[in-house]
């Protein structure tokens, strides 16, 4: 409770600044509560909760929104409310005020993650592009939902834009198509692109030395642009493209129905000519596509086409998950357990053969890992039993570190093979039976070993039980060892055997 840890902290010594720091309220209301009493407390909350306020009605939602987002500024509360509540007609300011009370009645200070920002310079023309990928749900046209994908652009000067969509996940070959048709709507390409760190880009930033996809640094060395790569996980380094995504979401594709690929894709570029390019930009209040006007002199020319068939063979890439497991239209391949390497890539290349096979490599060109027959439905587990983890490896390997403590090879192989045969699905167990042995008894193992193979017992508990009858036949056979007495320190004198016969023949009569 807000009161007693006020009062406590005071009786420790803190001021009124660092109590107000430690328990999230304000100075005035740490001031306060430290002048009442405890009666007086009590009063006070019992006051405070009978008189009726105009959000009491939306005190629970309030009190839920607080708790899961403790960032929460009235501000957005009242937006909140607003779009929960038709006919919401609260203040602003009210909320903010029974935000704040509701924060130091409940105890929930606000949590900021407090980031520096500064201003970025424009950049020139033609200097520089940012691309990003983003995925929407939308519905059909016959009441179902379909999930698609798109690619965009945006040219960071004129903040013109470019947007290609898909009805799959892009492939490094779509990702290089669609620069080219972005190239081409721009009429030329800009020096320097920045991406995320998407997997069909690059595998690696590498601590600065940016390794790329195998085919896309072959596109990237044939059309000489440069590339800036983002930190991973940190969207507000790409400020312009993470708005842009957002706009083409919420703007374009919201409410928007399906009917075919081609009719989005055509609508999505007359909506860009209608909109998306041509509404005067927040920022730079100018419209875009009058200001690639002008930047698209700057831009570099791309004369020749792109050769798929000369430079590339088609590849898919799916990141390897860390149950070794790769995910293919909705259902789940296997591929050969500790394929999986934290810290590494861990990206796959899979080819469809004509037979409807999934190929599946570590590199474009690279050995075959692991090959399935395509699954027709969705959700399912195909896996290759081969790929699952090799125990027996493991055991035969504990196997050979044990044999090595026995002197008797060839009766401990006899031994062992009893083992298997009678437990085969327990000889992990039997083995640790016998390395526990090892450890605490070696002196005995070659002795039990004999005997078990004389009385022909075929268990390692048998094998356990033989070492603790030697080692107690042992302790029994042990020669009792002298013991010292407590007075062998002392040394008496030894007199001649005449003294003692003087004494025992008494005293003279008087």
């Amino acid at each position: 409770m807000a009161y007693s840890k006020i009062h406590e902290l005071s009786r420790k010594g803190f001021s009124i600044a660092a109590i107000s720091r430690k328990v999230g309220l304000s100075r005035n209301t740490v001031y306060k509560h430290l002048k009442k009493t405890p009666k007086e407390f009590h009063d006070w909350v019992l006051q405070t909760s009978r008189r009726k306020k105009k959000l009491d009605e939306y005190h629970e939602v309030i009190l839920y929104w607080l708790k899961e987002h403790p960032d929460l500024t009235g501000a957005q509360v009242h937006d909140w409310l607003k779009e929960k509540f038709e006919g919401f007609t609260i203040g602003e300011s009210t909320v903010r005020s029974y935000v704040t009370d509701l924060r130091e009645r409940h105890s929930i200070p606000k949590k900021l993650l407090i980031r520096e920002y500064q201003t970025v310079e424009e950049l020139p023309m033609g200097k520089q592009a940012q691309v990003d990928f983003g995925e929407v749900i939308v519905q059909r046209t016959d009441k179902g939902r379909q999930k698609l994908w798109f690619i965009a652009f945006v040219l960071s000067c004129s903040r013109y834009k470019f947007v290609e969509w898909l009805d799959r996940p892009f492939t490094t070959r779509d990702v290089i198509r669609c620069h080219e048709a972005a190239f081409h709507f721009y009429g030329g390409r800009p020096e320097e692109l920045v991406y995320d760190q998407d997997h069909l880009i690059a595998v690696s930033e590498n601590a600065g030395d940016i390794i790329l996809t195998k085919e896309f640094q072959a596109y990237q060395q044939m059309r000489k642009f440069s590339i800036y790569l983002c930190r991973k996980s940190d969207p507000e380094t790409k400020g312009k493209i993470e708005n842009v995504v957002k706009y083409i979401k919420y703007n374009f594709s919201k409410n928007r129905v399906y009917s075919s690929l081609d009719v989005w894709n055509e609508q999505s570029l007359k909506w860009l000519s209608r909109t998306g390019n041509y509404n005067v930009h927040h920022t730079t209040k100018k419209r875009p596509f009058e200001v690639h006007a002008l930047e698209k002199q700057h831009l570099q020319r791309v004369s020749t086409e792109f050769s798929f068939e000369n430079n590339y063979k088609p590849s898919i890439t799916r990141s390897i998950r860390k149950d070794n497991v790769i995910s293919y239209l909705s259902n789940r391949y296997s591929v050969p357990t500790g394929t999986y390497r934290p810290q590494k890539s861990n990206i796959a290349y899979l080819d469809i053969t004509e037979d409807n096979q999934l190929i599946i490599r570590l590199t474009p060109d690279g050995e075959v890992i692991a090959s399935h027959t395509l699954a027709a439905g969705k959700g399912q587990l195909i896996q290759d039993k081969n790929h699952k983890r090799k125990r027996s490896t493991k055991l035969t390997e504990w196997e050979m570190e044990i044999r090595k403590k026995f002197s008797n090879k060839d009766k401990f192989d006899e031994f062992i093979t009893s083992l298997k045969e009678r437990y085969p699905r327990h000889m992990g167990d039997q083995l640790t039976v016998l390395w526990n042995l090892i450890q605490h008894e070696p002196e005995s193992i070659n002795e039990a070993l004999d005997k078990v193979i004389e009385y022909k017992l075929t268990s390692a508990n048998d094998f356990r039980d033989i070492v603790q009858s030697l080692k107690q036949g042992s302790a029994n056979n042990k020669v009792p060892t002298k013991q010292d007495s407590p007075y062998s320190h002392i040394n008496a004198s030894t007199r001649k055997i005449e003294s003692y016969i003087e004494i025992l023949k008494g005293g003279h009569s008087a």
